[in-house]
């Protein structure tokens, strides 16, 4: 077979209906050549055809007659020169960086590495073997899909609430899931888990790594699984293990969830990994990106280019300095909007993507393109504030369209509801959705998103039962994971069955959850965290693809009733705008002489400078005055009642002398997280650990 010229865009394997044409970038390759498979087990190519055209560093050729379902993939000629960068080796098989497909799995085998093994110095060797029976391979796609009236929810970020969740975890478990769709896209949207999120008021679905990635050669060797996702192998192609037809129909079943979390109203957001690839560092595999031009993909050391920069701690980091590689980025993300219909992407250790050449620049290209882009522009962009590299802690520092996880948020709320002393300023702060992080650069609420705990790290039930990370099934002698966690056992570490011990505990989670959704900002509940989900004290369950990750549907008593009162949270958190508001809160009065807040103390004064710096003072009240100067995004008046909202970490209750209403009515009690709150007259009875919210009344009291 021979290739006809085809063109050099768009990259990737495109079918129009009497052919395909393929494209692939290469600057230094001396020769590219396109393999045809005819099954996955297949052993050796049926076709090897030479791409022999080539416009600036696109190789490209347009072969008749190919219809999708056709596996492929390439071999690259060039330089074997490690010294010099170059890892070019024509007896490995390379997937397509643009492959929307995975049409055969890796299957794991020596010949995948492109030199022979043998000490600290194999790199530098090179490797005959030939790797066409174990490497994974692209398929072509036909494009299209039944959309409908599909339309996206566009929540306004002031109404956003995010649930962070994994594809596999959220279904393996569950009992009224059909077996066939548990760990699946179709499970996402199989009815008892659509009614279990629209029952949680959260808007949007935020869905760990979809995009196809790498089961690490070390996990598969210790009998574990990559469960997380973060080492990706093909950007446009999603995952093919989450889906119930096999790889051959992940885009379609993709599709389908979509659609139908977009028909019940929520939105969907897709963790994505850019900042480095599965192939790791100078002793990984050669799959794709190492094979196809090494010195084009990846950030190598400027003293010695046989080795990489390194600023995610996997072996290697993407260079978006490079405009293909920039452009792979951006053309992966437009395909994931325009195609898959998604909403938005959380974006793993973002501080890399600003890495323009090695330091964090908010000026580079990656963020300049995406603010002028007509699609990307338009969609929720969240980033992971962070790297592993110098000067990578760059919470706060993203430009204005940006959302941030904020690890600051996490770290006091955890600390202060531990009863660490000295933070109950800076958890104002944190609460009122950190203005000092995100106001100077003219950004709003919504830059900072709350979370208590995420993937990474605790579960919130291990939080209030562990000291310290039990990671022992990782296999890595508890030494992986972050140390600092700012948990608390209340007194027994890990499971027990003493009632005091857990009724404290109850009182932690509850008193955190209503933190979170009291918060200025956007708030993250971590999926699970209602069902009190526990990782057995794992704060780092990256591979963990077992039920130390999966979701427990089995609910005794207390797992439900916390379940019930985090659907009353956000339940009351939909109803009330002062705790979404657009607009940071000033503290200053405005024409009318109104305070959006005020703080006090419980003594029945106003904070004052000393009071924020009593490290003994675990009590504070918050004042929202519900007459908001603001409208909503079609422009129509906010209203709202005033809230006294009390926080109160110290184990023992205590009384609070409540400021008098700001509109003359009287407080009585919303809601309590723990029993025996109450409002009588100007004292409020405040339990140990709690978080109280008073509403103020206009009703007259009753004879």
């Amino acid at each position: 077979m021979q290739a006809r010229p085809g063109r050099p865009y768009p990259l990737g394997a495109t079918w129009d209906g009497l052919g395909v044409n393929f494209a692939v970038y290469s600057d230094h390759a001396e020769a590219i050549h396109l393999l045809l498979f005819d099954a996955p087990d297949a052993d050796a190519p049926s076709a090897e055809i030479p791409l022999a055209e080539r416009t600036g560093p696109i190789w490209h050729g347009y072969v008749p007659h190919v219809r999708p379902g056709q596996l492929y993939a390439y071999r690259a000629h060039g330089p074997y020169d490690p010294s010099e960068g170059h890892r070019f080796n024509p007896n490995k098989v390379l997937l397509d960086p643009y492959a929307k497909a995975i049409g055969r799995p890796l299957e794991w085998h020596d010949s995948l590495f492109a030199y022979e093994f043998g000490g600290e110095d194999a790199d530098l060797t090179f490797s005959e073997a030939d790797d066409a029976a174990y490497a994974p391979l692209g398929m072509v796609i036909e494009p299209g899909f039944e959309w409908g009236d599909d339309r996206r929810p566009e929540v306004p970020w002031e109404h956003t609430v995010i649930y962070e969740t994994h594809v596999r975890g959220l279904t393996m478990r569950h009992p009224d899931v059909e077996t066939e769709l548990r760990g699946t896209y179709l499970g996402v949207i199989s009815e008892p888990v659509l009614d279990h999120l629209l029952s949680l008021n959260v808007t949007t679905v935020q869905l760990m790594p979809m995009q196809s990635f790498l089961q690490d050669r070390i996990l598969v060797d210790r009998g574990l699984r990559n469960y997380w996702g973060y080492n990706p192998l093909a950007y446009f192609a999603p995952e093919p293990t989450y889906a119930a037809g096999g790889p051959g129909a992940a885009v379609y079943e993709l599709k389908m969830m979509v659609r139908a979390l977009h028909a019940a109203g929520l939105e969907v957001i897709l963790d994505v990994v850019y900042n480095h690839t599965g192939e790791g560092n100078q002793l990984g595999p050669t799959l794709s990106y190492r094979g196809l031009d090494n010195a084009g993909y990846y950030k190598l050391s400027p003293d010695d280019p046989r080795y990489y920069m390194d600023y995610t701690g996997t072996g290697n980091t993407l260079d978006p300095s490079n405009p293909y590689v920039l452009q792979l980025i951006t053309d992966s993300l437009r395909y994931w909007v325009e195609e898959m219909h998604v909403d938005g992407f959380r974006f793993d250790l973002a501080a890399a993507l600003a890495r323009e050449l090695w330091d964090v620049d908010m000026l580079s290209a990656f963020f300049k393109v995406i603010q002028q882009d007509p699609v990307l522009s338009k969609v929720k962009l969240i980033a992971e504030p962070w790297d592993v590299g110098p000067g990578g802690y760059q919470v706060g520092a993203f430009p204005w369209q940006w959302a941030e996880w904020n690890g600051r948020y996490r770290d006091v709320v955890r600390q202060y509801w531990r009863g660490d002393p000295g933070h109950t300023a800076e958890l104002a702060t944190r609460i009122t959705g950190s203005s000092d992080l995100y106001a100077l650069s003219g950004r709003r609420p919504f830059a900072s998103v709350n979370f208590v705990c995420a993937h990474d790290g605790f579960t919130l039930e291990d939080v209030v039962s562990y000291d310290h990370k039990h990671n022992e099934a990782n296999g890595e002698d508890n030494c992986d994971g972050h140390d600092a966690n700012f948990s608390d056992n209340a007194g027994v570490e890990g499971p027990t069955d003493d009632p005091e011990v857990l009724e404290r505990r109850e009182r932690r989670k509850r008193a955190m959850m209503a933190t979170l959704m009291l918060s200025q900002g956007v708030p993250m509940i971590l999926g699970g965290d209602e069902l009190s989900r526990t990782q057995n004290g794992n704060n780092n369950a990256y591979c963990q693809d077992n039920a130390i990750s999966w979701y427990d549907w089995a609910l005794d008593q207390r797992r439900h009733e916390f379940l019930d009162f985090v659907r009353r949270l956000t339940r009351f958190l939909r109803k009330h705008p002062s705790f979404t508001r657009r607009h940071f809160l000033s503290g200053e009065e405005n024409e009318r002489g109104v305070r959006d807040v005020s703080w006090w103390h419980p003594n029945g004064r106003e904070m004052t400078e000393a009071d924020w710096h009593a490290d003994a003072l675990a009590t504070l009240g918050m004042l929202l005055d519900g007459r908001l100067d603001d409208v909503d995004w079609r422009g129509r008046p906010l209203r709202d009642d005033t809230f006294f909202v009390v926080f109160h970490a110290a184990p023992e209750g205590r009384k609070f002398k409540m400021p008098a209403p700001p509109a003359e009515g009287r407080w009585r009690l919303e809601w309590s997280t723990v029993n025996g709150a109450a409002a009588r007259g100007a004292t409020a009875t405040i339990p140990g650990e709690s978080v109280c919210v008073f509403r103020e009344s206009h009703e007259r009291r009753r004879s």
